[in-house]
């Protein structure tokens, strides 16, 4: 048997025993406030930026507003399971995990902050 032949039997045969590779799904919840802080084109491409910014002025300027807040956000976005308990916004399908499987980045807010809004 010829290599190229052989090769292409070895790709061939990789191509239909590989398991296939599940594409994460987006999943949008529907958010708790009537419109978001800033245009969804903006939240989708600057919410770290905003999140930096804001984090920034509250830790180094002593500013507190909650416009561009992780606390506003998870108030927000955090769903409740049927007994009306905070589902974490970091949990499996849930507003942030979502997004961040999708796009592949990791997300650690939640080591620090609170993943549930307070009650």
């Amino acid at each position: 048997m010829r290599p190229s032949v052989a090769v292409a039997l070895m790709f061939a045969f990789m191509a239909t025993t590989a398991p296939a590779v599940e594409q994460p799904v987006l999943i949008i919840p529907e958010s708790a406030g009537a419109q978001c802080v800033e245009a969804t084109s903006v939240m989708r491409t600057q919410h770290m930026k905003l999140l930096f910014a804001q984090r920034d002025q509250t830790v180094h300027q002593g500013i507190r507003s909650t416009t561009h807040s992780l606390t506003n956000c998870v108030a927000c976005h955090a769903n409740r399971d049927a007994m009306g308990h905070s589902i974490p916004i970091n949990g499996n399908d849930q507003f942030c995990e979502s997004c961040h499987r999708y796009a592949g980045v990791r997300m650690d807010c939640f080591e620090c902050h609170a993943s549930v809004p307070d009650e």
